[in-house]
């Protein structure tokens, strides 16, 4: 199938968020993943509370979709992809007394993504004036900056 090729910003915008889309649905199989590789219950208990978050987000791009008049879709999210590759490697080769820190700094890495991706959509939505889309983004941005730094004092603590 020919790539895509993206004419105008508006195709570029399209694009991304149906990356995002990706990208939300590829986080929440990997916390689905990592769950189930920890034996911590608090890792386990933030993961599956992340879980439910990811479904809120992934609720928050449709309605985007549907305010910008999008069709719905998804588009591949490399980044994601290698990011979950990544943190299945690292699993396997750990001991198990390392599984709870390959996890959080596993999701951790991804978590940065995110943001990255969530701040490069907001910035043209916001110059377009789509606020009510901005919203939404901004939310799902803000759900993944807690997260982080989550994550990072949960990970902190494990190996303080």
């Amino acid at each position: 199938m020919p790539k895509q090729t993206l004419e105008s910003p508006q195709d570029l915008l399209h694009f991304q968020l149906r990356t995002a889309m990706t990208m939300e649905n590829d986080s929440l199989a990997a916390l689905q993943e990592l769950a189930g590789a920890v034996k911590s219950a608090e890792i386990r208990k933030l993961f599956k509370h992340h879980q439910d978050e990811t479904k809120e987000q992934i609720a928050n791009l449709q309605e985007a979709f549907r305010l910008l008049e999008f069709k719905e879709s998804t588009a591949p999210s490399p980044s994601t992809k290698g990011i979950s590759k990544q943190a299945a490697s690292l699993l396997e080769r750990s001991a198990p007394k390392l599984r709870d820190q390959v996890a959080l700094a596993s999701a951790l890495g991804n978590e940065h993504y995110e943001i990255s991706a969530y701040e490069g959509l907001i910035i043209p939505v916001a110059a377009m004036g789509a606020t009510d889309v901005e919203q939404l983004l901004r939310a799902n941005l803000e759900q993944e900056q807690h997260t982080s730094e989550e994550l990072r004092k949960t990970l902190q603590t494990l190996v303080g």
